[in-house]
């Protein structure tokens, strides 16, 4: 695998549970997946379709579930952004073959541009350095540079120069942290 991490480690990163105000003025809770199903299921349903990437989330509510179940294996790492009792972001890692993991955001319309994306990764993430993931890549499409920015605020640098979609990576871990020195 060819893909190149920074040296430097991102962060630091508060695993959730946590609560913040947003810039709507709204109180925000970022925490851990835990069994709330039909409500992603509900919160993947009422997506805008014109806010999907890269074919995801799927649209129907079958796709939706079989999408969620491989989501919500207890190898990835799942946090959530709740409103009052409604979930209005999820974030994820999914491990990939190459002992590295891939992250994905997703953050109802309504709810964005307020700071609640920042803070979901910013709560994944630190969830990620707890489950002991080292290294964190992703995918976006390069128009998409509300994404780009928010990605490179949190500590993410591009690791490749070409293509449709820029490819970014984060270290979670130093060298001297993981015990491979």
């Amino acid at each position: 695998m060819s893909r190149e991490y920074p040296d430097e480690v991102a962060g630091p990163y508060e695993a959730p549970p946590r609560t913040f105000t947003d810039r709507e003025e709204r109180e925000i809770a970022i925490r851990r997946y835990d069994d709330d199903y039909e409500r992603l299921v509900e919160m993947y349903l009422s997506f805008d379709p014109e806010d999907r990437a890269q074919g995801i989330p799927p649209t129907e509510e079958k796709g939706i579930r079989k999408w969620l179940d491989a989501l919500l294996e207890d190898d990835c790492v799942n946090v959530v952004a709740w409103h009052d009792d409604d979930p209005v972001g999820h974030a994820l890692l999914v491990p990939d073959r190459h002992d590295a993991s891939e992250l994905a955001i997703f953050v109802l319309r309504e709810y964005q541009e307020a700071g609640i994306g920042t803070q979901l990764i910013k709560g994944l993430l630190g969830a990620g350095r707890e489950a002991g993931l080292d290294r964190v890549w992703l995918t976006v499409e390069r128009w998409n540079h509300p994404a780009t920015a928010l990605y490179r605020k949190v500590g993410f640098e591009p690791s490749d120069d070409g293509g449709f979609e820029l490819e970014m990576a984060a270290r979670l871990v130093g060298d001297d942290e993981d015990g491979d020195d």
